[in-house]
């Protein structure tokens, strides 16, 4: 769906792709910087799975995945027709 403007509505920041591409590209680095930040803190570890390196990347890259599957389904449960509040 594309973003209804008014004419003379200046063009934001965001409607630039070169800026998102940035925006992207920093967040990108930001993850290789803690991906790699982990080799070399030493965490206070409780269960043996933490050991692993780049866990808490890969536990939080998977509990993302899992967030938006289970929105994908929930949506189907709780979308209402488009005339909903309309009746």
């Amino acid at each position: 769906m594309e973003k209804k403007t008014h004419p003379l509505e200046p063009p934001g920041i965001w409607d630039n792709p070169r800026n998102v591409k940035k925006l992207l590209y920093g967040f990108y680095i930001i993850c290789a910087v803690l991906f790699l930040v982990d080799f070399f803190v030493h965490r206070h570890m409780v269960h043996s799975w933490e050991h692993l390196w780049g866990f808490y990347a890969i536990y939080g890259w998977v509990a993302c995945v899992i967030l938006v599957l289970v929105a994908k389904e929930l949506r189907k449960v709780l979308m209402r027709r488009e005339d909903y509040y309309d009746r």
